[in-house]
């Protein structure tokens, strides 16, 4: 069976892991194809398998429900929804459309702090931690990881710091498991953001916004997994690829293998 044979599977199953596609892809930064990500990402599925043999952990016997794609953020109803952007403005989209804001928690491995300034309406992909923190998203229930040097204005680290914004840089993204509890103390459910212009430029020539000094593709799959994997994580999302950037499915296959480690995590819950 092969990756795309499973998520094609459409489970009866009252809990599934549900997957949903969010092809945002207006008011970016950059404007880009993000919009064709979703279906990409499933198309280069059918390359890989459903077996992480490092873990020992095989997802072909996890109930999956792919809901296809939508322009609605989606419900956060199951045990685990992934979502498959777009750009990262479907961080904004979808959990304020969650509701609760104060009750949540928000993790992001992201290569920028998304808090620049915004016009109504119109939240794009440099904007949505702010806008949720505006919305009523407690500032010291943000962790971000990964935060590049030379990729942010002095005056958005300032805001953060401001708000109590807890930010990591790439040298510590092992700390993710640890951080994903200390939110948990806190917060009743988890939104975390995989945002793959994270990575290093190298492995992600399909991101607008990577640079060199990024995370190692082992390193962001290993958050993934651990993602996937914690009780109070209810949302997913993979955000930031233009299929029409990459060279040779590089970006696209770190997005379907951060799906995939993802759901790996989620079969090792029990």
């Amino acid at each position: 069976m092969t990756a795309a044979d499973w998520l094609a599977s459409t489970s009866d199953d009252p809990f599934p892991l549900v997957v949903a596609g969010f092809p945002l892809a207006e008011h970016a930064v950059t404007p880009s194809r993000y919009d064709l990500a979703p279906a990409a990402v499933r198309r280069r599925l059918a390359r890989l398998s459903t077996f992480q043999g490092e873990l020992g952990v095989d997802v072909a016997a996890l109930p999956v429900r792919d809901v296809g794609d939508t322009f609605e953020p989606p419900a956060l109803d199951a045990p685990l929804t992934i979502v498959l952007g777009g750009h990262n403005g479907i961080t904004h989209r979808t959990l304020a459309a969650a509701g609760a804001l104060e009750s949540w928690g928000l993790l992001t491995l992201d290569a920028h702090h998304d808090v620049r300034p915004y016009e109504p309406d119109r939240v794009g992909n440099g904007s949505p931690v702010r806008a949720l923190v505006d919305a009523g998203l407690p500032g010291a229930n943000v962790v971000q990881v990964g935060i590049h040097g030379f990729s942010n204005a002095a005056e958005h680290r300032a805001w953060c710091e401001e708000r109590g914004i807890t930010i990591v840089g790439p040298t510590e993204v092992e700390r993710v498991p640890d951080l994903l509890e200390d939110l948990a103390v806190r917060c009743e459910r988890i939104y975390v953001d995989l945002d793959i212009d994270v990575l290093d430029r190298a492995f992600a020539p399909g991101c607008p916004g990577a640079r060199p000094g990024g995370l190692l593709p082992r390193q962001l799959f290993g958050a993934a997994f651990a993602a996937g994997a914690h009780p109070s994580v209810r949302c997913v999302e993979i955000v930031e690829v233009d299929p029409t950037a990459d060279v040779s499915h590089i970006t696209v296959d770190a997005a379907a293998l951060c799906l995939l480690h993802a759901a790996a995590g989620f079969a090792a819950r029990s």
